[in-house]
């Protein structure tokens, strides 16, 4: 053994902390702004969805038509109120074919009168207006029935050559006969004074009007004053409406015309037309119905200057009516709409799904980018064993405390890894194992250091310089003088 004694022991590494995993505090940010652009997103498209704009196509007739001009103010109205509802107006020669492009499913709305051909599609929303057959003779002549009316030569004052159709038809008179040529159209701006005047020959007139534009027009009275003409029953009224299911039976109440003098002078028996908003069959329940309550909302808005649609109806939601009511009109009508989770529980629940499949991938997604994989237990007897093969190199208690804190730290972390799930249960026995052969080594060689404290302290004490042989002292006597 040298002067400095036995080699000193070798430095026990540095003990290495076992992995704690953290969550990366910039991916937390980043997952919440992400949610919260998902929840942003999610809002907007509900909110884009419920009040995504729907474009409806109108067939309507030449510009200046009063369905075009009703047309224009329904989508003004729309426009206006920030209805997600947008009308696309197309114009047409005449009514004939702007029919004919909505049967052609060219269209989603139209209005037509009742006696025209009715699209097998077409569904009713709404009586915009009803037209009056108005039965004049001239002076104070009557017409007492329309098998005398035959024999006449008939003006017939409307707006267009449907009217023309529907009188022949009215009395029973073929286009192609030699009797139809008695029924003629009356010449644009013609009044009736000009109509009854001697030299035109009519014998009667039978004018197809607006009954809105009917109570508004003065020119009935300023006629009626000058004794011009006399207002006739339709007697066959009832039977003309069974017979022509288009044609209904009305009243004209006293005074409808003229108050001064009153005409009728009582209640008086006619026929009439309706004017109806119609949409496609297959237009959904719940566009028909917000259309139709839109259009009965909104009547005073939707009244033309001339007194057209100034009376909105609701639609016939009778089974024998003439046009079937759309079933979403019908339900509006009927007061039989859906509550909103009657509409949307289906849609509620599909979106729910969808939420919650939408969530599971987020999930996973922040599982990703915000958390490390869970470590396994089994890899953590790396850590273990590594202190274990230092256990040899102490040669000190201190130096084995500090081992055993490491392992005890390990240990620790583990508890806590598994406690929060950054450690799985994966080679957990292995664990276990490892660590408990550790820590008996480490008693072990507590032990071992305990028992040969002493013989390592002389270890590694320097030995003492031995006494001076007797051999090497040399007695120097001084001799004292005397």
């Amino acid at each position: 053994m040298s002067a400095e004694g036995p080699t000193s022991s070798t430095e026990i590494p540095p003990p290495r902390r076992p992995k704690v995993i953290k969550t990366n505090q910039q991916q937390v940010l980043l997952y919440v702004v992400l949610t919260l652009l998902l929840s942003l997103a999610t809002v907007w498209a509900g909110r884009a969805w419920w009040h995504n704009s729907e474009t409806l196509t109108f067939a309507v007739g030449a510009p200046n038509s009063d369905e075009a001009l009703f047309a224009t103010k329904l989508a003004t109205l729309l426009k206006n109120n920030a209805s997600r509802f947008r009308i696309k107006i197309v114009n047409n020669a005449d009514s004939a074919k702007a029919l004919a492009q909505f049967d052609r499913r060219q269209a989603d709305l139209a209005v037509l009168r009742t006696d025209a051909k009715v699209p097998l599609r077409a569904r009713a929303l709404a009586i915009l207006e009803h037209d009056l057959v108005l039965l004049l003779g001239p002076g104070n002549k009557k017409i007492k029935s329309l098998a005398e009316l035959k024999k006449k030569k008939v003006a017939v004052l409307a707006e267009n050559d449907s009217s023309l159709a529907l009188v022949r038809s009215v009395l029973d008179i073929p286009a192609d006969s030699p009797d139809a040529t008695k029924i003629q159209m009356a010449p644009q701006g013609a009044t009736l004074d000009k109509l009854f005047a001697p030299a035109n020959g009519f014998g009667a007139v039978i004018a197809v009007v607006h009954a809105s534009r009917a109570v508004r027009d003065k020119a009935y009275q300023q006629v009626a004053k000058r004794g011009g003409f006399t207002l006739n029953a339709i007697d066959e009224a009832k039977a003309l409406a069974r017979k022509f299911p288009g044609i209904s039976e009305e009243t004209l109440t006293a005074g409808t015309l003229s108050s001064s003098p009153e005409i009728p002078d009582d209640d008086l028996d006619t026929i009439g037309l309706e004017w109806l908003l119609v949409a496609q069959s297959r237009m959904s329940a719940t566009t028909a119905g917000d259309l139709a309550r839109i259009v009965y909302e909104n009547k005073s808005a939707l009244g033309l200057d001339s007194g057209f649609a100034t009376h909105i109806e609701p639609a016939s939601v009778e089974k024998d009516a003439y046009v079937m009511a759309h079933q979403g009109a019908a339900d509006y009508i009927n007061d039989d709409t859906k509550s909103f989770m009657d509409k949307y529980s289906d849609m509620m629940y599909l979106g729910a799904a969808a939420l919650s499949v939408i969530g599971s991938i987020f999930a996973a997604i922040y599982a990703k980018i915000t958390r490390i994989a869970p470590e396994k237990a089994g890899e953590l007897s790396t850590a273990v064993l590594d202190v274990g093969e230092r256990i040899e190199h102490a040669h000190s208690l201190d130096q084995l405390e500090c081992l055993q804190d490491e392992l005890e730290s390990i240990l620790r972390g583990a508890v806590i890894g598994l406690r929060d799930g950054t450690i799985s249960t994966d080679g957990l026995d292995t664990f276990k194992l490892g660590y408990e052969f550790v820590r008996d080594e480490i008693g072990m060689r507590r032990d071992y250091l305990k028992r040969h404290a002493s013989e390592i302290e002389k270890a590694t004490i320097p030995a003492a310089l031995p006494p001076p042989e007797d051999s090497n002292v040399v007695v120097v006597k001084t001799a004292q003088s005397a």
